[in-house]
Order: C-alpha cells, then structure tokens, then sequence
C-alpha cells in the first residue's frame, strides 16, 4: 500500500521521544545527547579561548611586525628599482611604504661596553604610521633627526633601565663594519655618537634589543652607502597579506624574499595552532564516547522493535524505510545534543567576553586579567557539522541491523 507522506521521521521521532518508563534504553539515549551537548559546548569554549590568545598574541605583535616585509633573497643589502617603488606604491591594498637599514652594533657610554644590540635605522615619515609604539619624546614627537651634528635614538624602557641610561644621555654603537674597515686602514674603529631623545614601552619580546635611529644614520652605521636591508608594507587589511604576498612574490621573483606578518613569527603561530587543533581532537573524544553509547542505545531498540519492525515489512515498508527510521534517530539526537551545546558554549563565550568571570592565575602581571575569547564562524560550523557527523556514524550500524530483520525472523519466537 502506497503512503502518501513518508512516515518514517514520525515513526523515528516516536520511538525516540515517546513517552515511557525510565529503562537502560532510555537511559543510555539521555546519555548520548548529555555526551554531544558536553562535547559540543567545550569544543566550541576551548576553540574560542585559543581563538583569543592567538588575537592577543597576533596584535601584540602586529604593533611592530609589518602585514609584509621584503627582503634580498642573498646578501645583506638590496636596492630597488623605480618600477618596484612605482608598483608598490600603485597597489591598491598597500597603505604604507617603510623601507629600513638594519644591523646589529655595540653599545657603548663613557667609555663603558655593555652588549650588543639589534639597530633598525627606519624613515622618520613613514615609521609612526607602519607601528604602533607608545613613545616618549624629548621635544618632537617623533624627532630622529640630527641635532648639534648629533642624531637622535628611540631605545625601549627595559633597555635603557638594564643600561642604567635616561633620556638625553649620549651612547655610542660600534658596528661590525666600522671594526672591519679599522683593520683594512690600519686606524682605531670609528664610534658613531647618538642622542638618547626617546624611550618606547612595548612587549618585553622587543625591549630588549630593538634600537631605532634615522635610517641614513644607520647606513653611516653599517657603511651600506644608499642600499637597505628591507622594506616594511602595511596593507589595508592585515588579513590580505597572504594574497598580497603571492602577487608581490610573483612580481619580485626570486631576488627577493617576501614574507607575511604570520611567516615573520611562524614557529609561535604554528605552536598556538597546533596547541588549538591538538585540543581540538582530545575534546572531540568526548562526541566519540556519546556516539558509541549511541550505538548501544539504538542496537538496543532494535532488538525491542523487532515485531514492530516486521510489521512494518509486512505493510510494505522496504529495506530503505526501515535503515531511515534508526538513521534519523542517530540524527535527531545529534541535532538536540549539537543545539543544545552549541547554545550553551555560544552564551559561555559571550558571558566570558563580556563579564571576564574566568580570570587568569597571576594577570597582575599580564596585559589581561581574564581568558580572551573570540568565536570563530568556521570553528563553531565545524563543530557542528563534525559532532552530527559522528552521530550519524554511530546510527549507521543499527539502522543497518534493522534493515537486515526479516518477517521469518521476527515472529518466530511469537
């Protein structure tokens, strides 16, 4: 007999929420869906706490790394052609152009060395706007240049205390170049003299070693005539750096390395991934255990529905219709589990953004007291869909097994 509607979703729906006497099936059913709501909420908590660090550490570090930096492929110094400027500066997604003479060089004041420290001479116009460093300035606000034949030095706050050094001091840097050039002219290694004008605050990561001159003093410095050791770009949007960076790679070509702001710290970026995704698959276990006490729960159902199951056969439901009915259980309480913690860990996340209950162990001496949190659509999609995934996998062997009953079967114990 023909049926005009399909009532396998009623039948399924009716073995699964029917009501009855609490029973091991029964049980075991609010089990798996308490299983896949766990599951699915911390997934979505955990992925979303690991999304917040990788946001905090991305912009701490954004404030000095560039979007893209270009750099010689060989060799310390490069040049660039007017057609390279004329194309970076015509490319609709680059905001700023920064290029920079870099080295390193030692410190010296009153005669006194202290220790060798990275020297990054950058362009006085375009250098404030490619980072965002909280800076204090005797005078300018951003003031490198020479004064009484004496040019200026940004140094970072923990630099300067290590040194013992305060604003308006001199301190000498000799460079590798200069000592070099001694030896071929038989002469004393030259000094370069540097006014102390500025102090940065920044992560303790650049503190330490980071020192900013003009950048036609740094290549006095370093004796590099009119070459660079690079050029900084910020991009409209950071996020476009990647595909930027495959245009630029394309039109640079292999003299050049050109590198994205997440190759510049690509080992720490592929830690928090690695950390993330590895705690991805550990959590997911706990959707893996819900889909197996789904298997039980629906094995289980079947042998009780069996003379129901026979019935149906001898109705005219086929094989088909009797596999839909337990797949769509499987379904069912993997859409219950997955709205019900996916509801639960979107809220956990937003109570969490707004209100900052979990605090961090020690934050006084961290930039943040509390767990960050940003909720990813991508994360929470792939939760979803991965957690329903299993659950339909976890149905497919008893759907399979109440296909294979037969009427003979069925009633032959009757």
């Amino acid at each position: 007999m023909p049926f005009i509607l399909n009532p396998s979703p009623l039948i399924a729906r009716r073995y699964l929420f029917a009501r009855k006497n609490i029973s091991l099936i029964s049980t075991l059913t609010s089990i798996s869906i308490a299983g896949v709501t766990i599951g699915t909420a911390l997934l979505i908590v955990v992925l979303s706490v690991f999304n917040g660090f990788f946001d905090l550490i991305k912009n701490m570090l954004l404030a000095y790394d560039p979007d893209i930096r270009i750099e010689a492929s060989f060799g310390r110094d490069m040049h660039l052609s007017e057609n390279q400027l004329d194309f970076l500066h015509s490319h609709p997604s680059i905001l700023v152009i920064s290029p920079f003479a870099e080295g390193r060089a030692l410190i010296s004041h009153r005669g006194d060395t202290y220790k060798v420290a990275i020297v990054r001479g950058v362009d006085q116009q375009t250098f404030p706007d490619m980072v965002s460093l909280e800076v204090d300035f005797s005078g300018a606000p951003f003031d490198l240049g020479v004064h009484d034949r004496t040019p200026g030095m940004l140094m970072g706050r923990a630099l300067m205390g290590q040194l013992g050094l305060q604003k308006g001091d001199e301190v000498a840097l000799l460079s590798a170049q200069s000592i070099q050039r001694s030896l071929t002219q038989f002469s004393g290694p030259r000094l370069f003299n540097f006014d102390l004008r500025g102090v940065y605050m920044m992560d303790e990561m650049y503190d330490g070693s980071v020192i900013f001159v003009d950048k036609r003093a740094a290549q006095r410095l370093f004796n590099m005539r009119t070459a660079i050791s690079g050029v900084d770009i910020k991009l409209t949007n950071h996020e476009l750096a990647e595909s930027v960076k495959q245009e630029l790679i394309t039109f640079f070509g292999d003299e050049f390395n050109v590198r994205s702001w997440y190759d510049l710290q690509k080992p720490l970026y592929d830690v928090m991934n690695l950390e993330k995704w590895g705690a991805f698959v550990i959590l997911m276990i706990i959707v893996i255990v819900a889909a197996l006490n789904i298997v039980g729960s629906l094995t289980m159902v079947v042998i009780q529905k069996t003379r129901d199951i026979a019935l149906l056969l001898s109705i005219g439901f086929r094989q088909r219709d009797i596999r839909n009915i337990f797949l769509r259980q499987g379904v069912y309480i993997g859409i219950i589990g997955c709205g019900i913690g996916g509801a639960i860990g979107l809220v956990l996340c937003w109570l969490q953004d707004t209100f900052g209950f979990v605090k961090l162990a020690g934050a006084e001496a961290f930039i943040i007291d509390a767990y960050p949190v940003a909720v990813s659509a991508f994360d929470v999609t792939l939760v979803l869909i991965g957690s329903l995934f299993l659950c339909l996998a976890a149905s497919l062997y008893p759907a399979i097994r109440a296909s294979s009953v037969t009427i003979s079967d069925a009633l032959r114990y009757e």
